[in-house]
């Protein structure tokens, strides 16, 4: 790689759906927090710096991943904030940016590297996707070619649309040039009041910019919201290590 990575991880989620007062990034994985699990694979990428997003309860968190440097989401306002409250963090970062959520331990550094060429081959947007057994109320990737033309909610997908396999993972990565002024122009106008990270594509579109999208392994970009997810990735964990 050329440009230097960075990674910026999610990790202000609580583990209210796991029945636990333990934010859900360090619910363990065969013996090891998610989130330790994905700073662990992420050093082998390499990359340069990392930046962990905790909420403002997240004080055990940061002591997990220290001594990596944290930063505060105070209010929940969702992914595209979240991300954007790491701008002082990564004050004239210009390399790659990659975004992972905290509880996705399983993506492998031949991934991470994967989404950073597409940067670098100039794209600055890319996001990483799958194609599940049962596509779901995932929301769908509508690809043009070697292009990511949008991400479509499942709830606002036409027939056409949910027709399609091809799935958001969540996890994206960034030419850091561009990220934050991407976030700026996100807006909030929504049922939610909430900042989307998936917003961006539309945004970067808007600004003469590229996007794009791969496809990863479906149990590689696994996530736990419940119990049971959690053990299911404990099935996955052990079948690839």
């Amino acid at each position: 790689m050329k440009n230097k990575i960075a990674a910026i991880i999610l990790g202000a989620g609580k583990g209210t759906r796991m029945n636990s007062n333990k934010p859900k990034v360090l619910m363990e994985v065969c013996g090891k927090p998610m989130i330790n699990h994905i700073i662990d694979t992420l050093k082998t990428v390499p990359v340069d710096k990392i930046v962990t997003v905790i909420s403002a309860e997240g004080q055990d968190v940061a002591k997990a991943v220290a001594p990596y440097e944290t930063c505060v989401q105070a209010q929940q306002l969702g992914t595209g904030h979240a991300v954007n409250c790491a701008k002082d963090a990564m004050q004239g970062f210009n390399g790659t940016v990659l975004v992972v959520f905290g509880d996705t331990p399983l993506i492998t550094a031949e991934t991470f590297r994967r989404a950073a060429q597409k940067v670098e081959d100039g794209f600055a947007v890319v996001v990483l996707g799958f194609k599940p057994e049962n596509a779901g109320r995932y929301g769908r990737l509508v690809m043009n070619g070697n292009e990511l033309d949008r991400i479509v909610e499942y709830k606002d997908a036409t027939e056409e649309e949910r027709a399609i396999t091809f799935c958001n993972s969540g996890v994206m990565a960034f030419d850091g040039r561009y990220l934050f002024d991407i976030l700026a122009r996100i807006g909030n106008k929504n049922a939610a009041g909430e900042f989307y990270l998936t917003d961006a594509v539309e945004v970067a579109q808007k600004m003469g910019l590229k996007c794009s999208a791969f496809e990863g392994d479906p149990q590689e970009v696994a996530s736990a919201n419940t119990l049971e997810e959690l053990a299911q990735l404990e099935v996955y964990y052990k079948k690839v290590s």
